[in-house]
């Protein structure tokens, strides 16, 4: 992903987020990182971007930071793909574990991370702007 995929990224963003959307400027504070401590990755269907998803890493722990699929396109495996993308790149960093946060109320994108084997350890009530809990899930990568 670079900045010159925000038009396209923060139309998705908004239309899968609508009650707790990044603003644009939280996204550029996340490109600017690329590839220190931040690893974007962009979904083309006919060189559209119809989804994208971003990770942050340091030391030996990895975090899903978002992943967002344009509705037409959810169920088609885009989500997975990029999800598999994200955790090749933290076992190349060198992380042993991938903790990510989901909607309480979002149970198809558990049972994809679920499908991944991420774990559920945890909840974090009222987390997200609208009051609704977090589940908190982690992965342990192979060697």
């Amino acid at each position: 992903m670079t900045e010159g995929d925000l038009p396209a990224i923060m139309a998705i963003e908004r239309a899968t987020f609508p009650r707790d959307a990044w603003s644009e400027g939280m996204m550029r504070g996340e490109l600017a990182e690329q590839p220190r401590t931040r690893h974007y990755v962009v979904a083309l269907v006919d060189e559209v971007i119809v989804g994208y998803a971003g990770l942050a890493a340091a030391a030996d722990q990895a975090d899903i930071q978002t992943i967002a699929v344009l509705q037409a396109h959810q169920g088609t495996g885009v989500g997975g793909a990029m999800l598999a993308e994200l955790l090749r790149e933290a076992r190349r960093r060198g992380a042993r574990e991938v903790f990510l946060e989901v909607r309480d109320d979002n149970p198809r994108a558990r049972g994809v991370y679920e499908h991944f084997g991420f774990e559920e350890i945890g909840i974090r009530r009222r987390y997200y702007d609208d009051g609704t809990d977090a589940i908190m899930m982690r992965k342990k990568l192979d060697g």
